[in-house]
């Protein structure tokens, strides 16, 4: 079998956009966490599944950030983009920021690391091609997840030993 031709960062990334309205939030009139928790989720299995070109599932959640909050009214972005592909799974970073609609004014609220698993159409886990990071962003944050994976097997591996 011919191995899969590598794909541009670029080719998979998401950009999401949302208004926090009044059923998205808490008693202080900010988004609930899990409402944030929800759209990181699928803004990350759009990016995973459109690189991969196939259903994905979400096989962990790591490195999740609250830096600020998000305010009833306000806009919140976000952005999933692929950073590094194993053999059956990809890590995807997200990053979320808010917007003042009054003032233009953005500021950094979350950022978190997911990890996919592309499934064929049996529901088994199936290759995907390399991802290919061109720019020296994309570069740092390639090598930045290849540690994130290593801690990621290592974890894997003591938890399974306990159990």
């Amino acid at each position: 079998m011919k191995a899969a031709k590598a794909k541009p960062v670029s080719e998979s990334q998401i950009i999401m956009t949302e208004m926090v309205l009044p059923s998205d939030t808490n008693a202080l009139g900010t988004i609930f966490g899990g409402k944030v928790v929800s759209l990181i989720d699928i803004a990350a299995a759009m990016a995973a599944g459109k690189h991969s070109r196939s259903t994905v599932v979400t096989a962990s959640i790591d490195a999740l950030h609250f830096v600020s909050p998000v305010k009833l009214g306000e806009y919140i972005h976000i952005k999933a983009s692929v950073n590094y592909v194993g053999t059956t799974s990809m890590e995807v970073g997200v990053r979320v920021d808010k917007e003042n609609p009054l003032t233009g004014e953005m500021k950094h609220t979350a950022t978190a690391y997911l990890t996919f698993v592309a499934l064929d159409s049996d529901g088994k886990p199936r290759t995907v091609p390399p991802i290919e990071p061109k720019t020296e962003t994309e570069r740092r944050r390639f090598e930045a997840a290849k540690i994130r994976r290593k801690s990621r097997m290592q974890l894997a591996e003591e938890l399974k030993s306990h159990s």
